[in-house]
């Protein structure tokens, strides 16, 4: 029997589509050469970004005001949660689907054949397998570490923190610190490239987290579980046979789009459109937000989040989740564009603009 749906891939976007297709009584058939694998990243979002469908046990911890650091503290009014990875995804389902242990190498609208010569058909096919890595492509890289909470008593939940007690130059290319709980007593402790070409290596952003949590008081063991990041930013367009970073839901200034496929989940099961018009404009207004971020010199860069989070809560959610929100995204792009001091604007500009500037990653 040909089946409804053919989803290649079974990271958070693909088995999310996979799952909501077989609640709108779809038949489905999933290929991905690991299907039982364990997912080992760990996945956030703000907690307004999740559809109502996703099963609450999934959420590990919820941040009710996450701080934020450029040069001075931010807290920001928006509740963050951190997603429980195994029970994420245990919670999306895939009974009743036809599941393939192989690999898709070439896939068509309604046909995908596979690495052992197996042809599919199917009323439509959707590569949700992610992008692959390209010298060209800008990344986003981090090396994180799971503590015991107790051991970081004092130190509140970061979305990021620009503060240089990393023990970089300063005039290096930039990380942050992400800091937030897991659940279960742990936390996790991230030092995060947010977008290089290329980006920061692991051994050095690893050399910075240990001198970043020495400067901090954070004792360290060496038996913590370690957490390595490393995935393109760029490589993903709009496109109604892909899904997830594959599809251009990847947010290319953050690196953030499992809670964006979660949410759109649906709408593809339903064989709607999830890229209107204004969809393909906010996506284009996010590259050319990447190009200003990429081209940001070093030391500015905290200066450039102090000015982003002291916009309104309205217009920080509209960039950094309105996908669909073209009016929202230009509203809040002009906002920090006129905060930011002169030499900022310039450069920012001409980046948006495509006009060359050197890019010197973040």
């Amino acid at each position: 029997m040909t089946p409804d749906l053919v989803v290649c891939g079974l990271g958070p976007a693909g088995r999310a589509l996979a799952h909501r297709g077989l609640e709108h009584g779809l038949t489905v058939t999933v290929v991905d050469p690991l299907p039982d694998r364990p997912w080992t990243a760990t996945y956030a979002a703000w907690a307004d970004e999740l559809p109502d469908w996703l099963a609450p046990e999934v959420v590990a911890a919820t941040v009710r005001r996450p701080m934020a650091w450029g040069v001075r503290a931010h807290h920001l009014d928006r509740a963050y949660v951190v997603l429980d990875t195994a029970r994420l995804r245990d919670s999306l389902r895939l009974a009743g689907a036809r599941v393939i242990a192989d690999r898709a190498v070439d896939i068509a609208r309604d046909s995908v054949t596979l690495a052992s010569g197996t042809p599919l058909t199917a009323g439509l096919v959707i590569d949700a397998r992610g992008v692959a890595r390209s010298p060209t492509r800008a990344e986003q890289t981090a090396y994180g570490l799971i503590l015991d909470a107790e051991r970081c008593v004092g130190l509140e939940p970061l979305f990021m923190d620009w503060r240089p007690d990393h023990g970089a130059p300063p005039d290096a290319p930039r990380s942050f610190l992400y800091a937030v709980p897991l659940g279960g007593g742990r936390m996790l402790l991230e030092e995060t490239c947010l977008a290089g070409r290329p980006a920061l290596a692991g051994v050095e952003l690893r050399k910075r987290l240990r001198h970043r949590l020495r400067s901090r008081g954070i004792r360290l063991t060496g038996t913590e579980p370690v957490e390595r990041v490393r995935f393109p930013v760029q490589g993903g367009r709009p496109n109604h046979h892909a899904f997830g970073a594959a599809g251009g839901f990847l947010h290319p200034a953050t690196g953030y789009s499992v809670a964006a496929a979660l949410a759109a989940a649906d709408t593809v099961a339903a064989g709607q459109d999830v890229w209107p018009t204004s969809a393909r404009a906010v996506y284009h207004l996010r590259a050319a937000g990447l190009r200003a971020l990429l081209a940001l010199p070093p030391t500015d860069i905290p200066l450039f989040f102090d000015t982003f989070f002291t916009l309104s809560p309205a217009a920080q959610r509209a960039y950094l989740s309105g996908r669909t929100d073209l009016n929202g995204t230009l509203a809040a792009m002009r906002s920090l564009f006129t905060a930011l001091p002169w030499p900022l604007r310039r450069r920012v500009a001409a980046a948006t603009l495509g006009i060359p500037v050197h890019s010197r990653g973040s």
